[in-house]
């Protein structure tokens, strides 16, 4: 054990200390901040010059005291009288919308014209363009008809599921419960698909470079190629939580100093959103404290450690498979590449597999991956706020525990093999055969 801690101590300090590492850690939350200010400047930008777009409304749709157009970014509509031609050689106006009469108001079909020398309009400010035509339509032919607004406003009836127990004493759960539960799982699902792909390439990145230097072959004399391996997998891991820590304190830290540098505050960004769209307050509240009522019911105490134990059996596993690989090709891409596919291949399953299992968490293909070892990293915490029966944790822990030490004793059996051979192509034949040699 002791040589254990020592190797995984010089596989963690080491790579802690290296300057990639330090630039790594730092730049990335400064590039992700930097991305967010850029992303958000070019969603707001709206050009150096507005051009105005006289809109000609012969239909009537847009009423007499208000436009009932938003101006969008690099457009200025501004009403007027009139008729097409008289406005098409007018310099003070760079285009023309002219919504035509109404001839039938039970039509479902209307084309509004829009003249312009310059350009198309992009699909995103037509869409908006033709919602707010369509806004003022339903106004037009509500009125005409004679509707009143209030009771046309009850015909939409927000219908909300919710889950009874057969015992009278069992609790009521919402249908917003789902929602919570799938963006938990969706969540947990993609973390564990990222880190088995990050972290598990890492960690065969670091056998192919101590097998390229040969640095391996002095190791070896003094420590058994298990204790290398095992302390790898160990110093790499510690290195990605490390780095995720700094990760999670640095990122809220910088954006919040990006925001405030940039003028960006949170009340006008907000209020900004409130004028953009007509917003009603008392239901974003209330679905905000249904939200946080949700959240607040989960039960935590379980889901949080059962991550933290398929995330390091995910990581445990899979890492050492991407070690056995790295030890046994080298620094020759293309041959890792034809020996990763049946590792990542499972990983991609998964990762799909995950996406029919939040939407039908009690489905047989969700009982029986989240039971397959190498599919249950990624399914199973996906189900986890779903409250899968307790029988089916207890089995998929347990498999999922077997089956990390059935891995990394197999890994073991072709990383003692595969570190001291070169100037061999390695075929999955090969590695089979390396599983029965003895020490």
């Amino acid at each position: 054990m002791e040589k254990l801690w020592l190797v995984t101590k010089r596989e963690y300090i080491s790579r802690v200390l290296k300057k990639s590492f330090i630039l790594t850690t730092l730049v990335t939350p400064l590039a992700i901040a930097l991305f967010m200010i850029i992303a958000g400047f070019l969603m707001n930008y709206e050009g150096a010059e507005q051009r105005k777009v006289a809109v000609i409304d012969t239909s009537g749709i847009l009423g007499k005291d208000s436009l009932g157009l938003k101006n969008e970014k690099g457009l200025q509509f501004i009403k007027v009288d009139g008729k097409v031609d008289d406005y098409k050689r007018d310099e003070s106006y760079d285009a023309i919308l002219e919504l035509p009469p109404i001839s039938d108001l039970m039509t479902r079909d209307y084309e509004a014209n829009y003249y312009s020398s310059e350009g198309i309009l992009g699909i995103g400010v037509i869409n908006r363009i033709e919602e707010d035509i369509e806004k003022n339509i339903f106004s037009f032919k509500r009125d005409a008809f004679g509707f009143d607004k209030d009771s046309l406003r009850s015909l939409n009836t927000t219908v909300g599921l919710e889950r009874k127990g057969l015992k009278e004493d069992d609790e009521v759960v919402s249908s917003s419960a789902s929602v919570i539960a799938t963006g938990i799982g969706g969540a947990m699902g993609f973390i564990m698909y990222f880190a088995v792909f990050m972290y598990g390439m890492m960690v065969m990145k670091s056998v192919t470079e101590e097998k390229t230097n040969r640095i391996v072959e002095i190791m070896v004399s003094s420590v058994k190629p298990f204790y290398l391996l095992m302390g790898k997998i160990l110093g790499v891991g510690l290195v990605g939580l490390t780095q995720v820590a700094i990760w999670a304190i640095l990122i809220p830290v910088i954006l919040t100093i990006a925001m405030w540098m940039f003028g960006m505050d949170a009340q006008e960004i907000q209020a900004s959103q409130n004028q953009m769209a007509d917003v009603d307050t008392k239901e974003i509240e209330s679905q905000m404290l249904s939200v946080m009522t949700e959240l607040k019911k989960q039960n935590w105490l379980l889901i949080i450690p059962l991550f933290l134990i398929y995330f390091l059996g995910g990581y445990m596993m899979y890492s050492s498979l991407f070690a056995a690989v790295g030890s046994a090709t080298g620094d020759d891409l293309s041959e890792n590449q034809s020996l990763m596919w049946p590792i990542t291949l499972p990983v991609i399953i998964a990762f799909y597999i995950m996406f029919s299992v939040v939407q039908n968490p009690g489905s047989s293909l969700a009982t029986w991956s989240s039971m397959f070892p190498l599919f249950s990293p990624i399914v199973m915490p996906a189900r986890l706020a779903f409250e899968p029966p307790w029988w089916e944790i207890v089995l998929s822990v347990a498999i999922l525990i077997a089956s990390v030490i059935f891995f990394v004793w197999l890994s073991g059996r072709i990383y003692r093999v595969g570190i001291l051979m070169y100037g061999k192509k390695v075929t999955l034949k090969e590695l089979g055969k390396w599983l029965f040699y003895k020490e």
